[in-house]
């Protein structure tokens, strides 16, 4: 109360209500150690209900993370480490950052996931709760959470998954920012759950008419759940969202907003509290808390134990296990990367899929999947099993729990949530796929990814109009400038099968953002004259002019590289020195230095043409006030891809005709004699 008052806004109700619920949790429930938040074998604890962050924040204070009274005072203001939403890389003890309802649930059920992968990978042999790899994740959700559409699918797919380390609080309070939720809900939650197949129980703090926080009823329900190993456990807490307040109790008054002065003197009053006083901790109070840092770190002494006896047994393992922890690359993995033969023709998404086969046996690391469309996406590596229950593998995927391959079904919301929870965990480096259209699906999820610096890779294919019959609903126009406009994501955009495994490889050399691949259906020519160093540079001259002095440079991406490399061709016919530019990755062109962005793209040459088959937006950056794009500003069409190009004027002669007018801006058009 105090803190929201002194900020003057934010959400004490949630947080008042659910008090005895984390303290529980973080006193009792949870294996953690305050002294060491990065403890590879502690528990996880996501707050998906993330407006309620001092539920969160108050036990890290209470249990000894390093927070103080002065930085509960410091609550939603400048610079502090209490800001209005937790934000994973900035308090200590904040596993990811939450505020958008049901993303914490999903990232939930992607560190489930991830914890049973890299316990398949390290120690897979070991009787179940036994190895130094087993642990618990634990989240609290509210009714926002489950009302979204994302905790179906994360939810669903928890239950398929069977993911018996995975625990969630709902907590059940009824009432949001328009009060009464009954105005827009009223399904039975529980039995939801039980459809999906989880382990649901329910604790009623209201059942006997008067409100009664029966922790000892909750803890018994959490001690349920942990014994409950081969599926994920629900568990409904009945409360009321601001108690003890005696007027605005039960109401949408108390979720987002202060109580004001007088309401909370009143509730310390039935506390029987000084009202005069406010962030009054007494000392005894904090010293009995902070035995929460004491035992766990006798916890981790004795954990440490069992994983030096794991290190001492594993060698190798523990090896790996120290990599991959840490995100370093093997020595000479690239090596293990395909090349392809110029000339020969191959859609990206394939090159795709043949570099993640070949990387399958270097990275054991990377692993993931497709929304339903592992055919299309090639993102299955080949004859790796995939990630699933042994009694739901199917004949084309064969599979245990400690697979590879994942199958996120047609849940991309989820899918994007998940591969960040994966990445949160720790380790692992995962990827998921889906065509790029649908990338919107996944926009809040991948908007986190690049705010929380999470190495996840999105294979993104059927990336233009070149998809061809499936028509605009599935032709991706303005999505690629979209998604560059997310500051911290690179979106890459490959010319060719060489491009697409270069690529991938400076994707996985970077850890410290998320990235996108933009691949192709149809199939383009391998080309002569691409270059790994470039890709990673972001842009490079792929054909320089006939005479080494370009009078235009044409600049493009993906599968129109092919036709800016035939507008050159005739523009050096009609003696126009022209230079190509590949740009896969405006990003990582645009992190060079000066000068290499002078050596690509020189400022002395001002006719230039961008040429993409999406909305130009973006490209008059690189093209300036002469410049001209080749571009689609509208939606596409349903025919072959061929016809589309040629009927949307994504051609050879266009970009030439583009050329030209460019050079006619600067008034440099050579004319031709009428012979008059």
């Amino acid at each position: 109360m105090d803190a929201v008052e002194k900020a003057g806004s934010g959400h004490p109700g949630t947080a008042m209500s659910l008090a005895p619920a984390a303290y529980l949790l973080f006193q009792r429930e949870m294996r953690h150690d305050p002294t060491d938040p990065q403890w590879i074998g502690r528990d996880r604890f996501v707050l998906s209900a993330g407006h309620t962050s001092l539920t969160l924040y108050i036990q890290l204070y209470l249990s000894g993370y390093g927070l103080t009274l002065d930085d509960l005072r410091r609550l939603r203001q400048w610079d502090s480490l209490t800001p209005g939403h937790p934000e994973h890389g900035h308090t200590a003890g904040v596993e990811t950052t939450t505020g958008p309802l049901g993303q914490g649930l999903g990232n939930a059920v992607g560190m489930a996931m991830a914890a049973r992968r890299e316990r398949g990978l390290f120690d897979p042999d070991t009787e179940p709760g036994r190895s130094p790899f087993d642990h618990h994740i634990w989240c609290i959700v509210s009714d926002g959470d489950i009302e979204e559409g994302i905790s179906h699918e994360a939810s669903s797919l928890a239950g398929h998954q069977k993911l018996g380390n995975l625990i969630v609080i709902y907590d059940d309070n009824e009432i949001s920012i328009e009060d009464d939720t009954l105005i827009a809900k009223s399904e039975d939650v529980v039995k939801r759950y039980e459809a999906y197949g989880w382990h649901t129980l329910s604790v009623d703090w209201t059942e006997t008419g008067d409100y009664t926080e029966d922790v000892q009823a909750l803890h018994e329900a959490l001690q349920a759940a942990k014994a409950e190993t081969d599926r994920p456990s629900f568990i409904r807490l009945r409360t009321i969202i601001g108690w003890p307040a005696p007027n605005k109790q039960n109401t949408g008054k108390i979720h987002g907003s202060a109580l004001g002065a007088e309401e909370v003197a009143a509730t310390k009053q039935v506390l029987g509290m000084d009202p005069a006083k406010t962030f009054d901790v007494p000392a005894e109070v904090l010293e009995h808390a902070r035995q929460a840092a004491t035992r766990g770190h006798a916890e981790h002494a004795e954990w440490e134990r069992d994983y030096l006896r794991w290190r001492e047994a594993n060698p190798e393992r523990a090896a790996e296990f120290d990599r991959i922890s840490h995100r370093e690359l093997p020595a000479g993995w690239a090596s293990a990367l395909p090349s392809f033969e110029i000339g020969g023709s191959m859609a990206t998404r394939k090159a795709s899929g043949e570099v993640l086969s070949a990387l399958a046996p270097v990275l054991p690391e990377l692993w993931g999947g497709s929304a339903d469309l592992a055919e299309s996406n090639n993102t299955t590596m080949k004859g790796e099993p995939s990630f699933i229950p042994e009694e739901f593998q199917t004949k084309d995927f064969p599979g245990n729990r400690y697979g590879r391959t994942l199958h996120f079904g047609i849940r991309e919301h989820a899918m994007g949530a998940i591969l960040n929870g994966i990445a949160l965990h720790g380790g692992t480096r995962p990827y998921g796929g889906t065509f790029l259209v649908f990338s919107d699906y996944m926009r809040p999820s991948v908007r986190l990814a690049a705010l929380m610096k999470l190495p996840v890779t999105y294979v993104w294919t059927h990336d233009s109009i070149g998809l061809g019959e499936d028509g605009p609903t599935h032709q991706p126009v303005e999505h690629l400038w979209a998604l560059r406009a997310i500051p911290g994501l690179d979106v890459v955009r490959p010319a060719d099968a060489n491009e697409t495994a270069a690529s991938w490889k400076t994707v996985l050399e970077h850890t410290d953002r998320p990235a996108a691949l933009a691949l192709t259906r149809q199939n383009l020519p391998t080309l002569e004259g691409t270059s790994a160093d470039g890709v990673a540079r972001g842009g490079y001259v792929l054909r320089e002019a006939s005479d080494g002095q370009p009078k235009v440079i044409l600049i493009a991406t993906g599968s129109e590289v092919e036709i800016a490399v035939q507008g050159r061709e005739l523009l050096e016919s009609q003696g126009l020195p022209t230079r190509v530019v590949s740009m896969p990755c405006v990003e990582w062109f645009k992190g060079q230095d000066s000068a290499y962005r002078q050596t690509v793209l020189p400022s002395s040459i001002r006719a230039r043409v961008a040429v993409e088959a999406g909305i130009a937006l973006g490209w008059h950056e690189f093209i300036g006030e002469c410049g001209e794009v080749v571009s689609l500003e509208h939606f596409g069409a349903s025919a072959p891809y061929k016809t589309l190009y040629e009927q949307f004027g994504l051609t050879a002669e266009r970009v030439a005709a583009a050329a030209r007018a460019s050079l006619a801006k600067l008034g440099q058009d050579k004319g031709e004699t009428t012979g008059n």
